[in-house]
Protein backbone atom coordinates (compact mmCIF):
# COMPACT_ATOMS: atom_id res chain seq x y z
CA UNK A 1 0.00 0.00 0.00
CA UNK A 2 2.46 2.23 1.09
CA UNK A 3 4.40 1.56 -2.06
CA UNK A 4 1.45 2.11 -4.28
CA UNK A 5 0.80 6.05 -2.67
CA UNK A 6 4.73 6.98 -3.33
CA UNK A 7 4.51 7.63 -6.98
CA UNK A 8 0.85 8.98 -6.51
CA UNK A 9 2.65 11.51 -4.03
CA UNK A 10 5.38 12.47 -5.99
CA UNK A 11 2.74 12.92 -8.98
CA UNK A 12 1.13 15.50 -7.07
CA UNK A 13 4.47 17.31 -5.82
CA UNK A 14 5.18 17.70 -9.96
CA UNK A 15 1.70 19.49 -10.12
CA UNK A 16 2.39 21.61 -7.41
CA UNK A 17 5.66 22.45 -9.08
CA UNK A 18 3.91 23.48 -11.69
CA UNK A 19 1.45 25.15 -10.13
CA UNK A 20 4.27 27.01 -8.34
CA UNK A 21 6.54 27.94 -11.62
CA UNK A 22 2.95 29.67 -12.75
CA UNK A 23 2.33 31.63 -9.89
CA UNK A 24 6.29 33.02 -10.21
CA UNK A 25 5.12 34.19 -14.05
CA UNK A 26 9.10 33.99 -15.60
CA UNK A 27 9.13 34.53 -19.12
CA UNK A 28 6.29 33.60 -21.15
CA UNK A 29 8.10 32.07 -23.78
CA UNK A 30 9.38 28.86 -21.17
CA UNK A 31 5.18 28.13 -20.46
CA UNK A 32 4.91 27.93 -24.42
CA UNK A 33 8.04 25.47 -24.49
CA UNK A 34 6.91 24.05 -21.60
CA UNK A 35 3.45 23.18 -23.14
CA UNK A 36 5.03 21.27 -26.18
CA UNK A 37 7.43 19.25 -24.11
CA UNK A 38 4.88 18.29 -21.75
CA UNK A 39 2.65 17.45 -24.89
CA UNK A 40 5.43 14.93 -26.12
CA UNK A 41 5.66 13.66 -22.97
CA UNK A 42 1.77 12.36 -22.79
CA UNK A 43 2.29 11.40 -26.69
CA UNK A 44 5.44 9.50 -26.01
CA UNK A 45 3.93 7.37 -23.08
CA UNK A 46 0.86 7.07 -24.90
CA UNK A 47 2.57 5.61 -28.11
CA UNK A 48 4.54 3.29 -25.60
CA UNK A 49 2.13 1.47 -24.21
CA UNK A 50 0.73 0.43 -27.78
CA UNK A 51 4.50 0.37 -29.44
CA UNK A 52 6.80 -0.31 -26.70
CA UNK A 53 4.77 -2.76 -24.32
CA UNK A 54 2.78 -4.87 -26.89
CA UNK A 55 5.17 -4.14 -29.54
CA UNK A 56 2.41 -2.59 -32.30
CA UNK A 57 3.99 0.15 -33.68
CA UNK A 58 1.40 2.93 -34.59
CA UNK A 59 2.47 5.01 -37.30
CA UNK A 60 -1.29 6.93 -36.87
CA UNK A 61 -0.38 8.55 -33.93
CA UNK A 62 -1.64 11.75 -35.71
CA UNK A 63 -4.93 10.82 -36.16
CA UNK A 64 -5.76 9.91 -32.65
CA UNK A 65 -4.30 13.40 -31.41
CA UNK A 66 -6.43 14.89 -34.62
CA UNK A 67 -9.49 13.11 -32.76
CA UNK A 68 -9.09 14.81 -29.58
CA UNK A 69 -8.23 18.48 -31.36
CA UNK A 70 -11.30 18.19 -33.66
CA UNK A 71 -13.59 16.47 -30.81
CA UNK A 72 -12.56 20.45 -29.01
CA UNK A 73 -13.41 22.42 -31.82
CA UNK A 74 -16.87 20.61 -32.30
CA UNK A 75 -17.63 21.10 -28.84
CA UNK A 76 -15.98 24.41 -28.73
CA UNK A 77 -18.03 25.43 -31.82
CA UNK A 78 -21.54 23.83 -30.38
CA UNK A 79 -21.61 24.21 -26.84
CA UNK A 80 -18.73 26.43 -25.51
CA UNK A 81 -17.81 23.32 -22.95
CA UNK A 82 -15.06 24.21 -20.65
CA UNK A 83 -11.53 22.43 -21.12
CA UNK A 84 -12.11 19.89 -18.52
CA UNK A 85 -14.87 18.80 -21.22
CA UNK A 86 -13.11 19.31 -23.68
CA UNK A 87 -9.88 16.80 -22.92
CA UNK A 88 -12.33 14.20 -21.38
CA UNK A 89 -14.42 13.98 -24.37
CA UNK A 90 -11.47 14.00 -26.95
CA UNK A 91 -10.33 11.55 -24.92
CA UNK A 92 -13.49 9.41 -25.04
CA UNK A 93 -13.57 9.67 -28.73
CA UNK A 94 -9.81 8.80 -29.53
CA UNK A 95 -10.23 5.91 -27.50
CA UNK A 96 -13.31 4.39 -29.56
CA UNK A 97 -11.40 4.94 -32.47
CA UNK A 98 -8.28 2.87 -31.09
CA UNK A 99 -11.05 0.24 -29.86
CA UNK A 100 -12.33 -0.09 -33.58
CA UNK A 101 -9.17 0.06 -34.86
CA UNK A 102 -7.83 -2.59 -32.30
CA UNK A 103 -10.51 -4.63 -33.19
CA UNK A 104 -10.36 -4.31 -37.28
CA UNK A 105 -7.45 -5.24 -36.73
CA UNK A 106 -6.97 -7.53 -35.35
CA UNK A 107 -5.44 -10.32 -37.56
CA UNK A 108 -3.11 -7.49 -38.62
CA UNK A 109 0.88 -7.92 -37.07
CA UNK A 110 4.01 -6.45 -37.97
CA UNK A 111 4.17 -3.66 -40.96
CA UNK A 112 0.89 -4.53 -42.11
CA UNK A 113 -0.53 -3.14 -38.48
CA UNK A 114 1.81 0.36 -39.02
CA UNK A 115 0.37 0.70 -42.64
CA UNK A 116 -3.16 0.07 -41.53
CA UNK A 117 -2.66 3.14 -39.00
CA UNK A 118 -0.76 5.12 -41.23
CA UNK A 119 -3.78 4.48 -44.07
CA UNK A 120 -5.92 5.61 -40.94
CA UNK A 121 -4.57 8.77 -40.47
CA UNK A 122 -4.81 9.38 -44.16
CA UNK A 123 -8.78 8.58 -44.29
CA UNK A 124 -9.75 10.63 -41.54
CA UNK A 125 -7.47 14.00 -42.58
CA UNK A 126 -9.52 13.53 -46.10
CA UNK A 127 -12.67 13.69 -43.85
CA UNK A 128 -12.05 16.64 -41.55
CA UNK A 129 -10.81 18.03 -44.63
CA UNK A 130 -14.12 17.99 -46.44
CA UNK A 131 -16.13 19.06 -42.81
CA UNK A 132 -17.08 22.40 -42.73
CA UNK A 133 -18.34 22.59 -39.66
CA UNK A 134 -14.82 22.50 -38.05
CA UNK A 135 -13.49 24.77 -40.92
CA UNK A 136 -12.56 22.20 -43.37
CA UNK A 137 -9.67 22.07 -45.43
CA UNK A 138 -9.62 26.15 -44.63
CA UNK A 139 -9.19 25.36 -41.02
CA UNK A 140 -10.73 27.61 -38.09
CA UNK A 141 -9.87 30.39 -35.74
CA UNK A 142 -10.95 29.34 -31.58
CA UNK A 143 -11.10 32.17 -29.41
CA UNK A 144 -10.11 31.65 -25.95
CA UNK A 145 -12.12 31.87 -22.94
CA UNK A 146 -11.37 35.02 -21.05
CA UNK A 147 -9.93 35.74 -17.42
CA UNK A 148 -7.94 32.24 -17.44
CA UNK A 149 -5.95 31.33 -14.53
CA UNK A 150 -2.50 32.79 -13.87
CA UNK A 151 -2.97 35.87 -16.18
CA UNK A 152 -2.37 33.83 -18.99
CA UNK A 153 -4.03 30.97 -21.31
CA UNK A 154 -1.05 29.15 -22.26
CA UNK A 155 0.47 29.82 -18.24
CA UNK A 156 -2.73 27.88 -17.34
CA UNK A 157 -2.47 25.09 -20.20
CA UNK A 158 1.30 24.78 -19.14
CA UNK A 159 -0.34 23.45 -15.60
CA UNK A 160 -2.88 21.82 -17.17
CA UNK A 161 -0.09 19.96 -19.03
CA UNK A 162 1.64 18.86 -16.15
CA UNK A 163 -1.23 17.29 -14.73
CA UNK A 164 -2.15 15.48 -18.02
CA UNK A 165 1.46 14.46 -17.90
CA UNK A 166 1.48 13.19 -14.34
CA UNK A 167 -1.64 11.28 -14.83
CA UNK A 168 -0.11 9.21 -18.68
CA UNK A 169 2.65 8.55 -16.49
CA UNK A 170 1.19 6.85 -13.61
CA UNK A 171 -1.12 4.86 -15.90
CA UNK A 172 1.91 3.52 -18.13
CA UNK A 173 3.40 2.86 -14.72
CA UNK A 174 0.68 1.07 -12.93
CA UNK A 175 0.35 -1.12 -16.71
CA UNK A 176 3.48 -2.04 -17.23
CA UNK A 177 4.08 -3.25 -13.68
CA UNK A 178 0.81 -5.23 -13.18
CA UNK A 179 -0.28 -8.49 -14.93
CA UNK A 180 -1.08 -6.16 -18.01
CA UNK A 181 2.05 -5.79 -18.43
CA UNK A 182 3.87 -8.63 -17.84
CA UNK A 183 0.67 -9.76 -20.69
CA UNK A 184 1.83 -7.48 -23.02
CA UNK A 185 5.48 -7.86 -22.89
CA UNK A 186 5.15 -11.31 -23.29
CA UNK A 187 2.65 -10.72 -26.66
CA UNK A 188 5.58 -8.26 -27.65
CA UNK A 189 8.09 -11.29 -27.78
CA UNK A 190 5.94 -13.80 -28.85
CA UNK A 191 2.47 -13.29 -29.80
CA UNK A 192 1.55 -17.27 -30.39
CA UNK A 193 3.72 -18.51 -27.46
CA UNK A 194 1.63 -16.21 -25.31
CA UNK A 195 -1.24 -17.31 -26.66
CA UNK A 196 -0.20 -21.21 -26.30
CA UNK A 197 0.30 -20.29 -22.51
CA UNK A 198 -3.63 -18.50 -22.00
CA UNK A 199 -2.32 -15.26 -21.89
CA UNK A 200 -5.78 -13.22 -23.07
CA UNK A 201 -3.95 -11.58 -26.55
CA UNK A 202 -6.88 -10.34 -28.09
CA UNK A 203 -8.02 -8.43 -24.55
CA UNK A 204 -5.00 -6.92 -23.99
CA UNK A 205 -4.43 -5.45 -27.60
CA UNK A 206 -8.03 -4.03 -27.59
CA UNK A 207 -6.54 -2.76 -23.82
CA UNK A 208 -3.75 -1.36 -25.48
CA UNK A 209 -5.29 0.17 -28.40
CA UNK A 210 -7.62 1.55 -26.12
CA UNK A 211 -5.39 3.17 -23.85
CA UNK A 212 -3.31 4.79 -25.62
CA UNK A 213 -5.98 6.32 -28.26
CA UNK A 214 -7.54 7.64 -25.12
CA UNK A 215 -4.58 9.89 -23.77
CA UNK A 216 -3.22 10.91 -27.55
CA UNK A 217 -6.86 12.23 -27.62
CA UNK A 218 -6.16 13.66 -24.30
CA UNK A 219 -3.11 15.35 -25.61
CA UNK A 220 -4.83 16.19 -28.55
CA UNK A 221 -8.17 18.38 -26.64
CA UNK A 222 -5.80 21.27 -25.24
CA UNK A 223 -4.22 21.86 -28.52
CA UNK A 224 -7.04 24.39 -30.48
CA UNK A 225 -6.80 27.05 -27.18
CA UNK A 226 -2.85 26.48 -27.78
CA UNK A 227 -2.63 27.75 -31.07
CA UNK A 228 -5.77 28.81 -31.81
CA UNK A 229 -5.98 28.00 -35.20
CA UNK A 230 -6.67 24.97 -35.81
CA UNK A 231 -6.27 23.35 -39.55
CA UNK A 232 -5.82 19.91 -40.63
CA UNK A 233 -2.31 19.93 -41.75
CA UNK A 234 -1.24 21.23 -38.34
CA UNK A 235 -3.73 18.55 -36.55
CA UNK A 236 -2.52 15.79 -38.91
CA UNK A 237 1.37 17.04 -39.14
CA UNK A 238 3.51 14.19 -39.40
CA UNK A 239 6.07 15.33 -36.62
CA UNK A 240 3.28 14.03 -34.85
CA UNK A 241 3.73 10.16 -36.00
CA UNK A 242 7.80 10.76 -36.05
CA UNK A 243 7.87 12.07 -32.11
CA UNK A 244 5.61 10.15 -30.96
CA UNK A 245 7.86 7.19 -32.27
CA UNK A 246 11.44 8.80 -32.00
CA UNK A 247 11.23 9.50 -28.16
CA UNK A 248 10.60 6.04 -26.41
CA UNK A 249 13.14 4.75 -29.45
CA UNK A 250 15.61 7.10 -27.54
CA UNK A 251 14.67 6.71 -23.92
CA UNK A 252 13.89 3.26 -24.07
CA UNK A 253 10.59 1.21 -24.89
CA UNK A 254 10.10 -1.30 -21.84
CA UNK A 255 9.69 1.22 -18.91
CA UNK A 256 7.70 4.03 -18.14
CA UNK A 257 10.75 5.87 -17.67
CA UNK A 258 11.95 5.98 -21.38
CA UNK A 259 9.31 7.89 -22.97
CA UNK A 260 9.62 10.76 -20.55
CA UNK A 261 13.36 10.87 -20.76
CA UNK A 262 13.16 10.60 -24.41
CA UNK A 263 10.37 13.63 -24.81
CA UNK A 264 11.93 15.78 -22.66
CA UNK A 265 15.76 15.31 -24.31
CA UNK A 266 13.97 15.46 -27.84
CA UNK A 267 11.54 18.22 -26.72
CA UNK A 268 14.03 20.13 -25.03
CA UNK A 269 16.33 20.01 -27.95
CA UNK A 270 13.66 21.13 -30.89
CA UNK A 271 12.67 24.23 -28.74
CA UNK A 272 16.74 25.26 -28.30
CA UNK A 273 17.06 24.55 -31.88
CA UNK A 274 13.36 26.76 -32.82
CA UNK A 275 14.93 29.71 -30.65
CA UNK A 276 18.88 29.59 -32.08
CA UNK A 277 18.54 28.38 -35.71
CA UNK A 278 15.05 27.53 -37.23
CA UNK A 279 11.63 25.33 -36.53
CA UNK A 280 12.64 23.83 -39.77
CA UNK A 281 15.20 21.50 -38.39
CA UNK A 282 13.32 20.00 -35.67
CA UNK A 283 12.47 16.83 -37.49
CA UNK A 284 16.37 16.92 -39.21
CA UNK A 285 17.32 16.81 -35.09
CA UNK A 286 14.62 13.66 -34.45
CA UNK A 287 16.24 12.26 -37.86
CA UNK A 288 19.78 12.44 -36.98
CA UNK A 289 19.29 11.56 -32.99
CA UNK A 290 16.57 8.68 -34.19
CA UNK A 291 19.12 7.02 -36.53
CA UNK A 292 22.42 7.49 -34.44
CA UNK A 293 20.12 5.26 -31.71
CA UNK A 294 19.06 2.87 -33.87
CA UNK A 295 22.86 2.31 -34.74
CA UNK A 296 24.70 3.13 -31.90
CA UNK A 297 22.39 2.23 -28.51
CA UNK A 298 18.95 0.38 -30.58
CA UNK A 299 17.67 -0.40 -26.71
CA UNK A 300 17.37 3.25 -26.05
CA UNK A 301 19.09 5.41 -23.58
CA UNK A 302 17.87 2.96 -20.54
CA UNK A 303 19.42 0.49 -22.22
CA UNK A 304 22.53 1.67 -22.84
CA UNK A 305 22.51 2.44 -18.95
CA UNK A 306 22.09 -0.94 -18.20
CA UNK A 307 24.88 -2.31 -20.72
CA UNK A 308 27.17 -0.04 -18.92
CA UNK A 309 26.30 -1.23 -15.64
CA UNK A 310 26.46 -4.86 -16.93
CA UNK A 311 30.20 -4.14 -17.89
Amino acid sequence: MRRAGVPLLVGLVVVAAGIVLAVLRVNPYLYFAGCVILQYVVMATAWNILGGYAGYVNFGTPAFFAMGAYTAVFLIQSVRAPLPVLILAGGLVAALLGLGIGYLTLRLRGVFFSIATLALAVVLQTVIMNWEYVGGSRGMSVLRPSGPPFGSYVTFLFTVMVGLAVIAVLVARFIERSWIGRGLAALRDNEEAAECMGVPTLRLKLFATTVSGFLLGVAGAPFPYYVTFVEPNSAFALDYAVNALAMPMIGGTTSWVGPVIGAVLLGTAQQLATVTISSEMNLFIVGVVLVAFVVLAPEGILGLVRRLRGR
